[in-house]
């Protein structure tokens, strides 16, 4: 068991598809050690007991007793289930009480985007900010608001689901709409996700390419790469404006693989203008500061 009192470390737990990443940060936010290993496939109790080994292991060889934060995809409901989740194995199961009884300790959970959103407004991009939105492109499209330093959950614990909001303003380009995993149609997630961005390229003529040869022949000038990525810039700066008209962040923070296309920060708000009800708009869009480790040191921070 876990000594629940007294701690001076944090612990963070990415728990992706097919990785675990754990980070432990001292009081101060430095890093004390980093570790990954790959998720037990489609197996729940496997990946609880990967979890725990990490966590204990962690403990054992720092010597310091530590609050345990968790990043997962999908989110709890307020009865406790993970949902919405692309691990599918990990929907409709009590994990956050599964890993207290097995570590005898409180946890914290938050969707990932949503510990990658803390991140970057805690030391990150949007350091300083009040109003940071998050998002994550990547195999999948997810979001996260923090509001002066504090992740906003929700009545119903979905605030930030930005990627499963209709594309705003379908064109002819946009159209048939594509399925999504979660039952509906025209998702933002299936535009502006990779697999999305690879899915439009093939519907123009293109052969199969990763969402990265896309990015990178574009810059080679590649006619067809070239298209595929304006009309991904297009359907970002719709679907962000409308963001932008909803919650009217101070900066936006862009993560995952897709937030490498450097052309995207002067591209899309250029692009978001026509759509954001106002003729004077100051939110910035900004890359990460932590990469791929903002969602664990996120984690980290839930206790914060």
């Amino acid at each position: 068991m876990i000594a629940a009192a007294g701690k001076n470390m944090r612990i963070g737990i990415d728990l992706g598809g097919t990785k675990i990443e754990i980070i432990a940060l001292d009081a101060g936010g430095v890093e004390l050690l980093r570790r990954r290993v790959p998720t037990p496939r489609n197996d729940y109790e496997a990946t609880l007991s990967a979890v725990c080994a990490l966590v204990r292991t962690a403990m054992d060889e720092s010597g310091r007793r530590a609050t345990v934060g968790i990043a997962t995809p999908g989110s709890l409901s307020r009865a406790g289930i993970l949902r919405n989740s692309n691990s599918v194995c990990l929907n409709g199961r009590p994990l956050k009480r599964d890993l207290e009884a097995l570590l005898g300790c409180e946890i914290r959970i938050a969707n990932d985007a949503n510990c990658f959103a803390l991140s970057e407004a805690a030391d990150g991009a949007g350091a300083g900010a009040g109003v940071v939105f998050g998002v994550i492109l990547g195999t999948g499209v997810g979001g996260g608001i923090v509001v002066e330093g504090q992740v906003l959950a929700g009545a119903n614990g979905i605030a930030g689901e930005w990627g499963h909001n209709p594309l705003p303003l379908p064109a002819c380009d946009d159209l048939p709409l594509p399925a999504c995993y979660c039952g509906r149609a025209g998702c933002i997630e299936t535009y502006l996700s990779g697999p999305g961005l690879v899915r439009d390229y093939r519907k123009g003529g293109g052969k199969q390419l990763s969402a990265e040869k896309i990015a990178k022949r574009a810059l080679a000038r590649d006619e067809d790469c070239e298209a595929a990525v304006r009309r991904y810039e297009a359907r970002l700066a719709r679907a962000l404006a409308q963001v932008i008209n909803l919650l009217d962040p101070d900066v936006i923070v862009l993560g995952g693989g897709l937030s490498n296309l450097e052309r995207l920060y002067a591209n899309v708000p250029r692009l978001w203008a026509p759509h954001v009800f106002s003729n004077n708009i100051v939110t910035g869009l900004l890359r990460n500061r932590h990469g791929d480790s903002s969602g664990v040191r996120g984690a980290a921070r839930l206790w914060e």
